[in-house]
């Protein structure tokens, strides 16, 4: 190791931000932008065109009008780390670096554009709640989007002291586990301590985002991953032991067993956003039968020869998992293609308007006025 590197190294491990996920590469990527004088920070709030950032000097507020391009999967996000002016008032949050992963949706507009939840996550925890029927199709949704965003996807079945029959618990978590090949299932009980340690411990490094619907428990089990009551909550009802809505922003916490947690508001939309590879990964199984089809194009509706339909006949695979995954793939193909449309349109409006401002210098240097 040369000695600049070894210095940048020496540098990244002891800085004040190392407890918010700064580290080596974030160090040297930040080098230019220290040359200009900016101090680094991540983002641990968005609100309103304005961010709070946590920096050496503490947790500070920077307007975001520098980071805020037209396009919304580009605005400054919680997670993001950014190059901030080193003082004035207001003070600038004025570019952030690439980001390693995003975790990015689709809103619930017609528009059906793209909104990115969180930024440079390690792990995505999808929550949830054992107090009501779980819906499989949802936890699949989740997932698809979890893979997408480059993050480990992680499911914690919450409110476990709900469901007093072992058997019973038993079985739900093999439904999880076999709608969510490849990640971990853990069960929790936040409010008599249960499984919150193993949690911990998987969580320990880098930044995870809590993701989930209104009252899956994200905000209790926020506060016992922090051991402290860092977020509103409010008593789960007893009509339908489901609880109730409180947490209105995203915000990053700091954990005291290492990593930092990205607490986000109940998601009642969960549309993807070009998550082909990540619907692949949920339905590994079927991708792993789709060559075995005798068409290379197979839909697997009724075509002969389909490994897939032969799989659901022997009782290898499930009919909800195969309608499961006709709909994210024909939802995808939905998205991908009317976001490349909307591409071409804005394409075909610059051109247009790049065109009249040629013509229209153009006619300034005739003296065409």
């Amino acid at each position: 190791m040369s000695s600049s590197s070894s210095s940048s190294a020496s540098s990244a491990s002891s800085h004040p931000l190392l407890p918010y996920g700064w580290d080596e590469d974030w160090q040297s990527q930040f080098v230019p932008y220290a040359e200009q004088g900016l101090v680094p920070g991540r983002v641990v709030r968005v609100d309103r065109g304005q961010c709070d950032v946590v920096t050496g000097d503490g947790v500070v507020r920077a307007d975001t009008a520098f980071v805020t391009p037209h396009d919304p999967l580009r605005v400054v996000c919680t997670g993001d780390w950014v190059a901030v002016d080193p003082g004035g008032n207001p003070r600038y949050a004025r570019v952030y670096l690439p980001r390693r992963t995003a975790f990015v949706r689709s809103t619930s507009s017609k528009r059906s554009e793209g909104q990115i939840l969180a930024a440079n996550v390690d792990h995505a925890v999808v929550a949830l709640s054992l107090a009501v029927e779980l819906d499989l199709g949802r936890v699949e949704r989740f997932l698809a989007l979890a893979w997408e965003s480059g993050a480990q996807p992680v499911v914690v079945l919450t409110k476990a002291d709900l469901v007093p029959d072992a058997d019973v618990l038993t079985h739900l978590v093999e439904d999880v586990v076999h709608s969510a090949p490849g990640v971990p299932v853990l069960t929790v009980s936040a409010h008599e301590g249960e499984g919150v340690d193993a949690l911990a411990a998987l969580l320990g490094r880098g930044t995870s985002v809590l993701l989930g619907a209104s009252g899956a428990g994200k905000s209790t089990l926020a506060n016992a991953l922090t051991g402290e009551d860092v977020m509103d909550v409010q008593a789960t009802r007893d009509m339908d032991g489901k609880g109730r809505h409180t947490t209105t922003t995203r915000n990053l916490l700091p954990l005291p067993g290492g990593g930092v947690l990205i607490d986000t508001p109940g998601l009642r939309g969960v549309g993807l956003w070009d998550a082909g590879h990540g619907v692949g990964q949920v339905f590994s199984e079927i991708e792993e039968l789709a060559p075995r089809c005798r068409f290379q194009d197979c839909a697997h509706q009724a075509e002969p020869g389909c490994a897939v339909l032969a799989a659901v006949d022997s009782g290898e695979l499930s009919v909800r998992r195969l309608d499961s995954y006709r709909k994210l793939v024909r939802e995808n193909q939905w998205i991908v293609a009317k976001s490349d449309a909307r591409s071409r349109a804005g394409r075909r409006k610059e051109w247009k308007r790049r065109q009249a401002t040629g013509r229209a210098a153009a006619r300034a240097k005739r003296g065409e006025w």
